[in-house]
């Protein structure tokens, strides 16, 4: 089978991931990095063996690039996409999708026109854990799920904030704990109950006077098919970090995981400490097998790098979509899901009010309802 030539755009930190990603993937050539400064692609670029650019469509057009990896901030990730899509190019982008509904839908259109596959980084749906949940879910062992919730407790410090100038900040970063920690948590609630009706929310920047953006987050969702949730996000927590989701059937039976634990996790700096585990599992004649499946979990656990390993698995399904003409397992349009999730709760904390969905984008000064005047 021929390789789809790949390249990544932004060699930060979490791009690292993406490249050991891209180098293992036997669907893959990867053959080039795009960087804002050349000196820094071109430091990325000695490390993996492949050509250095400071000019995207150069790189597209002289390497031939098949698949995009989008890693740049992501206030900036649709500048790249849309680029990319206008010159036939598939891309896999950086959670979260983007920081806006507009930059999303930009991207999304402009994929549509150019027939050009886009699919959006949440590798914690690869997560073994995660994957019983939902073929428990579809299989119909907890009925309808009709109560579900997320905690997502974490740390950031004044140094984790000055470790990059875009940190912090509403125009570069897009917000807080919603838009860079939560996402991953954000995408597996509405994979696992479905799509959104309503949202009820408020935010607030607890205990991180040094940044513009919120560092807490609480909402109340309920969802399409009837059934109901809440949501708990924090970056003013500490020690280490603390992620949970559950969900409750109405038959009575519950499923969930443990995501997040041990210490934060920052790309680039920091691996993942404790192994994703199923924490409760209450699907009758299926009880006796937690035991079983955290130790299993937690063996193989100790065999990979984490980090690495769910990116690689993400990677690999979505150039195997790209071979196989098909979508890969998180598309735009579930991308999108998230930001309209975590921009219902900005709107929500703006107005005071509950916000239902579908969004549409608003283009006034206020940034989409993070701003409060």
């Amino acid at each position: 089978m021929k390789k789809i030539r790949t390249a990544i755009v932004g060699p930060g930190k979490v791009a690292h991931l993406h490249a050991h990603g891209l180098v293992e993937s036997p669907n893959s050539e990867f053959v080039a990095v795009c960087g804002r400064t050349r000196f820094k692609a071109e430091a990325f670029a000695s490390q993996y063996g492949v050509k250095a650019y400071d000019d995207l469509e150069q790189m597209i057009m002289q390497e031939k690039v098949g698949a995009l990896l989008v890693c740049t901030p992501h206030p900036y990730h649709h500048e790249s996409v849309v680029k990319a899509a206008r010159l036939g190019v598939h891309c896999l982008i950086e959670k979260p999708m983007a920081s806006t509904l507009q930059d999303c839908d930009a991207m999304l259109e402009a994929a549509k026109e150019n027939k050009v596959i886009l699919g959006v980084i949440s590798q914690r749906r690869f997560y073994k854990p995660v994957q019983r949940m939902r073929k428990a879910i579809d299989d119909g062992k907890i009925g309808q799920p009709f109560l579900g919730h997320i905690i997502l407790l974490g740390w950031r410090d004044e140094a984790y904030y000055s470790s990059d100038p875009w940190r912090g900040r509403w125009e570069t970063e897009g917000g807080g704990v919603l838009v860079n920690q939560a996402p991953h948590q954000l995408d597996l609630f509405q994979w696992l109950m479905g799509d959104v009706e309503q949202v009820y929310a408020v935010t607030r920047n607890m205990n991180h006077p040094y940044i513009e953006v919120e560092d807490t987050a609480v909402a109340v969702v309920q969802f399409k098919r009837g059934g109901v949730g809440n949501i708990i996000l924090s970056n003013s927590q500490q020690p280490g970090i603390y992620g949970k989701i559950h969900i409750h059937g109405r038959s009575g039976a519950s499923v969930g995981a443990q995501t997040e634990g041990g210490a934060m996790f920052i790309a680039g700096q920091s691996s993942v400490l404790e192994p994703p585990v199923n924490d409760i599992w209450t699907v009758p004649g299926e009880e006796a097998f937690l035991k079983q499946w955290r130790k299993e979990d937690s063996e193989f656990f100790n065999t990979i790098d984490a980090a690495v390993y769910y990116i690689g698995l993400q990677i690999d399904d979505f150039l195997k979509a790209l071979c196989e003409g098909r979508q890969p397992l998180v598309t735009g349009e579930e991308g999108r899901k998230t930001v309209e999730l975590f921009t219902a709760i900005y709107r929500s904390n703006r107005d005071n009010a509950p916000v239902r969905f579908p969004l549409k984008p608003e283009t006034g000064g206020d940034m989409d309802g993070r701003l409060i005047r």
